[in-house]
C-alpha cells in the first residue's frame, strides 16, 4: 500500500466535518459585533474549547530536530512554475527554446539562458525533484502548501499558516518586529484558530517603507504630543472593553494589535529596515519580488524578532504562450524569469556575505508543477502533480539534487530519500520545523473542536517527516 492509499484509508475511517470558524486576524468593529451576535457558533464552540483547555497544551513524541536554522524565508511561486523548464530541466527537441542554453553545472542540467544568476549559485542550492502535490486546484493547493495539510479536511479551515506555527513557538517578549512577516501576500493564509498575535504582518514593500508610522498631527511623537494624547484617550474609552471584555478573544486580539502597532510608530529602526534606496532596489532587479527579497534581507539583518518571512511571487500560471513567442512582453517564462533570477540571487548572495545564510533556511516552491513534453495547442503548459522544491541555507548541503524524475519529468523515478516515496507538502512542513528546532510531532490540545491540532498531520503514524538528506543524513520510515 503506497503513501496516498494509506492516507485515504485513514481519512475514510475518520470522516471529516466542515465547520466555518471565525479566523480572520483583524476585522472591523461592525463585523465583530455581527459575529458576536451569532450566538449559535459561540455556544457550539465554547464547551469544546473548555474541554480542550483541560488537557496539556501540547504533547509530542520527542523527536530529534536538525535545529540548524534561526530564520526561514519561504518563497511561494504562486500559479505553479514549470519544473521541466527550470529546476528539473528536460530538453524537448523542437520545443525547448535554444536560448535556454542548457548547461551542466555540478552535474545539474540548468537553463543558463533563462536563470543565469541562480545557475551560478547552484553549488549553494539543494533541489528536491521527487516532490508531488496532492491537488491541482490553485487555491486549494496554495493553501495546502502554506498549512501543510488538506484545507478541506477536519481542522483544515482553522489551520494556521506554517509561519503562524513558527510564530507561536518563537515569539519572544519585548521584540519589536512581528515574528511572521508576509510580503506581496495576495494568497497568504492567516493564523487560523491561533490568537491574532501570531498572524502574518502583511506588507507590499515600497521605497518609502511602512506607511503611517507617524501621525500627521504629531510628526515627532513627543511624550506629551498629539498622538500620545489621542492614544491615552483611546485607552480610557475602550481599553477596558478590549482587556476584560465579555466578548472574549477577538477584542483581546484588538488590544494586542494596538499595542504592537504603537510600538512600531516613531521608531527609526522600523523606518530604516523597511525602506530602501533605488540603488539597492536595482541590485535586486527593480521589481516587486526583488523589493520583497531586499526587505526580507534587511529585516533579518535588523534582528528584531522576525523569524518567518513569506514572499509570494505570482503569475506562473502559463496555460498559453509560455515562451512568449506570440507576445514577448506578456506573461511568460522570460518576463517572470528575470525578476526571479535577479531577486533570488541577490537575496542568497547578500545573506551569504553577511553570514545570515548559515542560520536562514530559504525554501522556494510552487503549489504544483506543469504538464511536460510538447506544449499544449495554446502554446502553454497545464497543471501537473509532479514538481520541484529548492532549498538553500540553514545548514543545507549545496550542489545536490534529491530524487529524480522520468525522462520527461512526468513522475518520480527515484524518490532519493529514506522514506522511499514521493515528497509531499507535509514533508516540506516537517523539514521547516525540524530546521528551526521545532518538534514536528507536536500536538496542540487547544483547538476549538477538541480534536488535537497536529503540527504535521498523522504524526502519530509517522506518515510524514523531514527530509534529513538535505543535511546529509537519512530519513526514517
Amino acid at each position: 500500500m503506497n503513501e496516498r492509499e494509506r492516507v485515504e484509508r485513514f481519512l475514510k475511517r475518520h470522516p471529516h466535518h466542515h465547520l466555518t470558524f471565525f479566523s480572520r486576524p483583524y476585522v472591523s468593529r461592525r463585523q465583530f459585533f455581527q459575529i458576536a451576535g451569532a450566538g449559535v457558533t459561540g455556544s457550539f464552540l465554547l464547551p469544546r474549547l473548555a474541554e480542550a483547555q483541560q488537557s496539556p497544551v501540547t504533547t509530542s513524541q520527542g523527536v530529534t530536530t536538525q535545529n540548524t536554522a534561526k530564520n526561514v524565508i519561504f518563497i511561494l511561486l504562486a500559479g505553479a512554475i514549470s519544473h521541466t523548464d527550470t529546476f528539473d530541466l528536460k530538453v524537448v527537441n523542437g520545443v525547448t527554446p535554444a536560448n535556454f542554453q542548457p548547461t551542466p553545472v555540478n552535474g545539474i542540467n540548468w537553463p543558463m539562458g533563462l536563470l543565469p544568476k541562480i545557475g551560478a549559485l547552484l553549488p549553494n542550492l539543494a533541489i528536491v525533484r521527487s516532490m508531488q502535490a496532492h491537488a491541482l486546484v490553485h487555491t486549494l493547493a496554495q493553501h495546502w502548501t502554506q498549512i501543510g495539510r488538506n484545507p478541506a479536511a477536519a481542522l483544515g479551515n482553522i489551520a494556521p499558516n506554517i509561519g503562524s506555527v513558527v510564530s507561536i513557538e518563537k515569539t519572544q517578549r519585548g521584540q519589536l518586529f512581528p515574528t511572521f512577516l508576509a510580503l506581496n501576500s495576495g494568497s497568504c493564509v492567516g493564523n487560523g484558530y491561533f490568537p491574532a498575535t501570531y498572524a502574518p504582518f502583511k506588507l507590499n514593500p515600497v521605497s518609502t517603507g511602512i506607511p503611517n508610522t507617524t501621525n500627521p498631527d504629531d510628526p515627532t511623537g513627543a511624550p506629551n504630543g498629539r498622538f500620545s494624547q489621542m492614544y491615552t484617550q483611546l485607552q480610557t474609552l475602550d481599553g477596558p472593553l478590549r482587556t476584560s471584555s465579555p466578548y472574549g478573544k477577538p477584542l483581546e486580539d484588538y488590544n494586542d494589535f494596538y499595542t504592537a502597532a504603537q510600538q512600531m510608530m516613531y521608531n527609526q529602526t522600523v523606518k530604516s529596515t523597511f525602506a530602501f534606496s533605488s540603488t539597492d532596489s536595482a541590485r535586486y532587479g527593480s521589481s516587486s519580488f526583488g523589493n520583497a527579497c531586499l526587505v526580507a534581507k534587511q529585516v533579518l539583518a535588523a534582528n528584531q524578532g522576525t523569524r518567518f518571512i513569506l514572499i509570494t511571487n505570482g503569475s506562473w500560471d502559463m496555460h498559453q504562450d509560455i515562451y512568449g513567442q506570440q507576445n514577448p512582453k506578456g506573461n511568460n517564462l522570460y518576463t517572470m524569469g528575470k525578476p526571479l533570477d535577479d531577486g533570488y540571487s541577490a537575496l542568497i548572495t547578500d545573506l551569504q556575505a553577511s553570514g545570515l545564510l548559515n542560520e536562514t533556511l530559504v525554501v522556494m516552491v510552487g503549489e504544483f508543477g506543469r504538464t511536460v513534453g510538447p506544449l499544449s495547442a495554446a502554446g502553454g503548459r497545464d497543471h501537473w502533480l509532479q514538481q520541484s522544491c529548492v532549498f538553500a541555507g540553514g545548514g543545507v548541503k549545496g550542489g545536490i539534487t534529491i530524487g529524480s524524475t522520468t525522462s520527461d519529468g512526468s513522475a518520480t523515478a527515484d524518490p532519493g530519500w529514506g522514506r522511499n516515496r514521493n515528497i509531499n507538502p507535509e514533508d516540506i512542513e516537517a523539514t521547516i520545523y525540524s530546521a528551526l528546532g521545532i518538534d514536528w510531532t507536536t500536538v496542540r490540545h487547544d483547538d476549538p473542536f477538541g480534536r488535537g491540532f497536529e503540527y504535521v498531520p498523522f504524526s502519530d503514524q509517522n506518515l510524514y517527516g523531514p527530509i534529513h538528506e538535505l543535511w546529509g543524513g537519512t530519513s526514517t520510515t
